[in-house]
């Protein structure tokens, strides 16, 4: 650097006013634009890849998390890499831009270049598919074709795979109509579905209906449709009211069925062309390259802000962070709401998506390069520290020490009931369990607790993961495929989640500075759970599509908010066991929970939503959560010092904590 630059000021991440330690937002914005980058790029992939691996290669919901499964292996082992090189980085980049910065340069870069190809690669195989599902869409008018493929529904081992027939009885019961199998099936394989028959009505079914047949307008007359010549029937003698209610048999008990059909022709298609495979190959190398340039710089990236933030503030810096990532998502999410709006949905529309998302990720690196001098931040909060007397070593001393006078208390209780044997805690030094567990048994008492909690923090990150992953993971699937909305409104309700989460990002943040992170994160876990298990007892396939709309976006919502207040708090909790040199590795040790669990939850869900039903999903997702809960229940160590409790040190006060440390060392 010239000198001109070496006396620029820089604002500090944290400020102080009355000698108290707070948090500076804007700079804390500005070092989230890192984030905000690369969650552009994962909330365009989390909704357009399932839906353009459906499109293209028509996967079952177990191949298709497979394959998202083996994306986020890749992750799982050069994330915590990444993290641990750039806390031992070096050289003239480092010494110029600090540790990260480097990382987030030159792998956005890579990442941008690679993910333009990965929907080009899938373009001649989603042209293909297109002539696949407009052939079977024009055999629905075929009285012989429907007949055998509805029998062919109904005597279906799995019946929740093609019909609902738990749905479907209680549906006729309050239609007053026979419910019996053989009744149930002669309904059943009866449907039929008239295209000629339009239904036309504002968004969501929103403003009235109105009402066409082959072109020509209908009216009610004594609560039946007629045409414009006074008939009730087309030219075949059927009423057009009948043909109305036979559409909406159709929507409500069949349509979902045809879709997974039609959508198995086309992976058989795929398969059984060489074509076919290679395109898939091809998608799946410009996919596998992508991530690898996303990985190298998102553990860098995140850990940057544990590097400038003091232990005691990041959960609320945290919090701001998370707001950065809320509007990265914003933006992907505003991208491919409105290219999705434009239907038929072709490849043209998947590749414009991620061309537009790229450019967006460029003109954010821009940005942070410009604003964000790592060194500079990285310097103030040290001194910031050393102001107000926060070390690595004793932000949870005193309650280890109230945790250690509990468990002597219990050993001694333990010793009078064994008749004041002695209780050995340790094996010997010669023992197969010690050798085996010597990193763990070397380690001083205070080592050990953090130890354990480090890893049920984990633990309970892996499982919320795990939940919360196979939603999002297959939400635009679900919501096209299973609820029948189309892409656009399916983005619409995912739209409006990351609006209202993104003003809790916030609040939530001071949350964890009222009752603490671990209290915190549970209470976030609560409301998913509860939510997930709502989504499956309350919403079906032939509800009208406003219904389905506002439903699932109230608890998706109110399940994507206690999640919020979960990814907040927890990574905090990560990092405040690690040291200042080992910021970038605990951060790898976070993503290590949360890829594993994205890469193998796709295709756990998959496997449930095939044997049982989509619908099963949230099934799969409330559990995870629920352990989730109970491991954080045994979380001693994580939570931040009070800020209360933290005062600007006089000089006295400093010059007595560096007598201290010197007479620790020896």
């Amino acid at each position: 650097m010239d000198k001109e630059q070496n006396t620029t000021t820089v604002e500090p991440v944290v400020s102080t006013t009355e000698n108290k330690l707070k948090l500076n937002y804007p700079q804390t914005l500005k070092v989230g634009i890192a984030f905000g980058l690369i969650s552009l790029f994962w909330a365009a992939y989390d909704f357009v890849i399932p839906l353009l691996l459906e499109n293209a290669f028509g996967l079952s919901n177990t191949i298709r998390g497979l394959i998202m499964g083996l994306d986020n292996l890749l992750s799982l082992f050069l994330l915590p890499i990444m993290g641990r090189l750039s806390d031992k980085s070096k050289g003239k980049l480092t010494s110029r831009f600090g540790r990260r910065t480097p990382f987030i340069f030159f792998g956005t870069i890579a990442a941008v270049v690679f993910m333009v190809f990965v929907p080009v690669s899938a373009k001649t195989q989603m042209d293909s598919a297109a002539e696949t599902r407009a052939f079977y869409q024009s055999q629905i008018n075929d009285d012989a074709f429907m007949s055998a493929t509805l029998e062919g529904f109904w005597e279906e081992d799995n019946s929740t795979k093609y019909v609902d027939k738990v749905y479907l009885k209680n549906s006729l019961e309050k239609m007053g109509k026979p419910t019996d199998e053989a009744s149930l099936k002669a309904f059943f394989t009866s449907i039929r579905y008239d295209e000629k028959f339009e239904s036309k009505s504002g968004f969501l079914g929103i403003g009235g209906t109105s009402y066409f047949y082959d072109g020509k307008a209908l009216t009610l007359q004594d609560g039946k449709l007629v045409d414009e010549n006074g008939s009730f029937t087309n030219e075949r003698g059927i009423a057009y009211s009948d043909i109305k209610e036979g559409n909406g048999y159709y929507t409500s008990f069949v349509e979902a069925g045809m879709t997974v059909m039609v959508s198995e022709k086309v992976q058989e298609a795929t398969f059984k062309s060489r074509q076919g495979v290679s395109n898939l190959a091809l998608y799946m190398v410009f996919l596998l390259f992508t991530l690898v340039a996303m990985s190298t710089f998102r553990s860098p990236a995140v850990a940057l802000m544990p590097d400038v933030t003091p232990k005691p503030l990041r959960s609320q810096a945290n919090a701001i962070i998370n707001l950065c990532g809320g509007i990265g998502s914003a933006l992907a999410l505003l991208v491919y709401t409105i290219i999705l709006m434009f239907e038929p949905i072709t490849s043209t529309h998947y590749i414009l998506i991620f061309a537009l998302c790229g450019v967006l990720m460029l003109a954010l690196l821009g940005l942070f390069l410009w604003l964000v001098k790592e060194r500079k931040l990285v310097d103030k909060c040290r001194q910031q520290c050393e102001e107000f007397g926060i070390s690595d070593e004793d932000e949870e001393r005193e309650a280890f020490e109230a945790e250690k006078q509990a468990e002597a208390l219990l050993e001694e209780n333990e010793k009078q009931a064994e008749g004041n044997k002695k209780i050995k805690r340790d094996p010997s030094k010669d023992s197969a369990r010690y050798k085996l567990f010597k990193f763990y048994y070397d380690k001083t008492p205070l080592e050990r607790a953090k130890f354990r909690s480090f890893i049920l923090i984990l633990a309970s990150i892996f499982m919320w993961f795990i939940g919360y992953n196979a939603v999002s993971s297959s939400l635009s699937v679900y919501c096209t495929k299973a609820l029948l909305l189309s892409p656009g409104t399916a983005s619409i309700i995912n739209a409006a989640s990351m609006a209202i989460s993104a003003i809790a990002f916030i609040p939530v943040g001071f949350l964890a500075v009222k009752i603490g992170r671990k209290k915190s994160i549970m209470l976030g876990f609560a409301l998913a759970v509860v939510s997930y298990i709502l989504l499956l007892l309350v919403l079906n396939p032939g509800e009208k599509e406003i219904v389905k709309a506002v439903v699932f976006a109230a608890f998706y919502l109110i399940a994507g908010f206690g999640l919020i207040i979960a990814n907040v708090n927890t990574f905090p909790m990560v990092v405040e066991l690690a040291k200042a040199e080992d910021v970038g590795k605990y951060t790898g040790y976070y993503y290590t929970a949360t890829m594993s669990a994205q890469a193998i939850t796709p295709f756990l869900a998959g496997l449930v939503m095939d044997g049982w039903g989509m619908k099963y999903l949230f099934a799969y997702a409330g559990v995870a959560v629920a352990i989730a809960i109970i491991l954080m229940i045994f979380v001693k160590h994580g939570d931040s010092k009070q800020l209360s409790s933290l005062k600007k040190m006089s000089k006295e006060e400093k010059k007595q904590v560096m007598l201290d440390s010197m007479g620790d060392a020896d």
